[in-house]
């Protein structure tokens, strides 16, 4: 099983939240791993160039690749 909670900071991590997990989990044996969350900021154009692709895929659904299958096709021809 795994949760996950998103906090806008530290300081929000109270012990509801840690009696919460307790309750959830009991006796089981756990993982916690905190993560700092970057913010990215995008550019206008890269936005555009997202907006278009997703524009282009939005048109036509069935006309896409496995990236996957793409990357061994091109490995094959290294």
């Amino acid at each position: 099983m795994q949760t996950t909670y998103h906090l806008s900071s530290a300081q929000d991590f109270n012990m509801e939240i840690l009696e919460a997990i307790k309750t959830v989990f009991k006796s089981k044996p756990i993982t916690i791993t905190i993560e700092e969350q970057e913010n990215y900021k995008l550019s206008k154009e890269t936005k555009k160039m997202l907006d278009d692709r997703l524009k282009v895929y939005e048109e036509n659904p069935h006309e896409v690749f496995d990236f996957d299958q793409l990357l061994d096709e091109l490995n094959n021809e290294i």
